[in-house]
């Protein structure tokens, strides 16, 4: 993606103009633009160049470069950083182990990784797959709050196969984890603290 046009290389009569703070100001000529944002001792950037007029907006142009890299850079990050975990279940499983695959699979999810569900089709089965997207459909209602499907059920050979996609990013969700870490650790402290001042006090003299 190219960069857009910026302060002269802005060569239109006429432009919308969005302020710096998100205000609209409306249809002005280049010239005035262009003098609005040297007074603010900011940059003019055509964030808009098929609309006619084409949309300008006064800012710190350096500085939302800046802010656009490091967005893109921790996007990368987590897509780099993002697990598929796999979790595999059977046509006919029981509730309990159901539960148990269930659980772990929202422990991946909570940690931002993506699970990867897989149902493993035997003998007979595999000519009742409509069974197999029901239960990939029950999982996924079942993660509605970790997790979104990214990929909806398919047959990949003799198994069927969808793809659930974290809520919430790698680094948020470490951000998270370590929040409920510092919060435990605040309040065992504060347990130990009042928990000391419990046996400092001293007791009472018995009565003469």
């Amino acid at each position: 993606m190219s960069d857009p046009r910026t302060n002269e290389r802005i060569r239109v009569p006429e432009v919308r103009l969005v302020g710096p703070a998100g205000e609209q100001i409306g249809v002005v000529r280049i010239e005035a633009a262009l003098r609005l944002a040297q007074e603010a001792d900011l940059d003019l950037v055509e964030v808009a160049p098929n609309s006619k007029p084409p949309v300008v907006k006064i800012m710190d142009y350096g500085k939302f470069k800046y802010e656009a890299a490091q967005k893109d850079k921790e996007a990368r990050r987590n897509q780099a950083n993002t697990i598929l975990k796999e979790v595999r279940f059977r046509l006919k499983i029981e509730a309990h182990d159901y539960t148990t695959k269930l659980k772990r699979a929202e422990g991946f999810l909570k940690a931002g990784d993506k699970v990867k569900a897989m149902i493993l089709f035997r003998g007979r089965e595999q000519s009742r797959p409509e069974q197999g997207v029901r239960l990939l459909r029950k999982f996924a209602e079942d993660v509605a709050e970790l997790g979104t499907v990214e990929s909806n059920p398919t047959i990949d050979g003799r198994n069927m196969v969808m793809i659930v996609a974290p809520l919430k990013s790698k680094s948020e969700a470490k951000q998270e984890q370590n929040a409920v870490r510092d919060a435990q650790r605040a309040a065992n402290k504060q347990a130990a603290r009042e928990a000391k001042s419990d046996t400092d006090v001293p007791a009472e003299a018995p009565a003469e």
